[in-house]
């Protein structure tokens, strides 16, 4: 017997609900959040080696790049926090369970984290 399965998949034709992308982003901004920490942690323990450390983080920190970087971690945190009260309301029933509310609840959570990356952007620059 010769089951009819798909041999190639192709991704470009898969639909993703809105939902489904909102989960795969939570997960993505929390995985770069975890790596960036190590980041901020050896800039935190070469500030406080030395005065020369101490110059070469601040010369760091005013570098374009840098503030990007920043920018952008600020805006995967937005978004983690954002989503996350998001799931936890949603685990705990306080917003319903159906699709409707979860569409919904997704769109919300993607325009706070927008209007919270905007406002750290000028934060940091």
């Amino acid at each position: 017997m010769k089951k009819k399965r798909p041999v190639n998949l192709n991704l470009s034709t898969m639909y993703f609900p809105l939902t489904a992308i909102a989960s795969i982003l939570h997960r993505i901004s929390g995985v770069m959040i975890f790596l960036s920490l190590g980041v901020f942690l050896w800039l935190l323990g070469l500030s406080l080696s030395s005065p020369d450390g101490f110059l070469r983080v601040s010369y760091i920190l005013d570098s374009y790049i840098f503030k990007f970087f920043i920018w952008s971690i600020l805006s995967a945190l937005s978004y983690h926090i954002s989503s996350g009260i998001r799931h936890m309301m949603m685990d705990f029933n306080l917003l319903g369970v159906t699709l409707q509310i979860g569409k919904f609840s997704a769109q919300i959570s993607f325009f706070i984290a927008i209007i919270l990356s905007i406002l750290s952007g000028v934060f940091v620059w």
